[in-house]
């Protein structure tokens, strides 16, 4: 019996059987063809690495130093899974923000702020989607403070995991911030690990990520951000205010 394979726009493969439709296999982050490093010199790090991988996972884990409205907006833009209402975003990242991110934000976690963000903007409307994905407990935010003399007075980890419905995973270490900008980027480059190639280092990065989350890790104290904001523990300055 022969097999034939064709290709949907939706990044469905529907394998059928005397051509007829037998079952539906959803494409993962192995369908992608990852390298093991980007850099800004040779490769676009954002569309050849960053939307392939939210566009194919369920679940996304980010240390980041720095987070603004729009690189979140972007990510809940760009990460398909969410409308479905199938995928979830953990981040941690630190304790600075920009004032205007920082009002935002603290409207979009709380139980508190009721009102809508609609309106004829575009803004509005992506801040819009953004609530209702908040809403849905799709996206936690943590905020990590150094709480050591050893370390210096933020916290900068530069890690992410993206999971996909196989349960195959992709790290990744090196760029600084959640930069999304197609004006403005940093110079940078990106390791990658998978699980299917080198499945200890990916579960390594994996273990450090829930010890952070979990708040286990030493050094560091991590707090939900809406516990953080309350007991004034995050901070603004226009030291701090990057264009990200």
């Amino acid at each position: 019996m022969k097999s034939l394979m064709r290709f949907r726009p939706n990044n469905r493969i529907i394998v059928s059987l005397n051509n007829k439709n037998h079952d539906e296999v959803s494409m993962g982050l192995r369908d992608i063809g990852l390298k093991e490093e980007y850099r800004s010199d040779r490769d676009d790090i954002v569309a050849e690495f960053f939307f392939p991988c939210l566009s194919h996972c369920i679940e996304y884990d980010r240390c980041v130093d720095f987070l603004s409205i729009q690189s979140l907006a972007t990510i809940a833009m760009a990460f398909d899974n969410f409308s479905l209402g199938k995928a979830k975003l953990r981040m941690i990242t630190g304790h600075r923000f920009k004032n205007e991110d920082l009002n935002i934000m603290t409207k979009l976690f709380s139980e508190k702020y009721t009102k809508r963000f609609d309106g004829k903007l575009i803004r509005n409307t992506k801040i819009q989607k953004l609530q209702d994905i908040v809403n849905n407990g799709q996206i936690e935010l943590k905020i990590a403070i150094p709480n050591s003399e050893q370390i210096a007075d933020s916290f900068s980890e530069r890690i992410g995991l993206f999971l996909d419905e196989h349960d195959e995973m992709v790290a990744f270490t090196g760029t600084s911030r959640e930069s999304f900008s197609t004006q403005t980027r940093d110079f940078e480059s990106v390791d990658v690990f998978t699980s299917w190639n080198d499945k200890t280092r990916v579960e390594r990065k994996r273990k450090d990520f829930e010890e952070l989350w979990e708040n286990k890790t030493k050094y560091v104290e991590v707090y939900d951000f809406v516990y953080a904001e309350e007991h004034n523990l995050t901070k603004y300055s226009s030291d701090w205010a990057y264009d990200v």
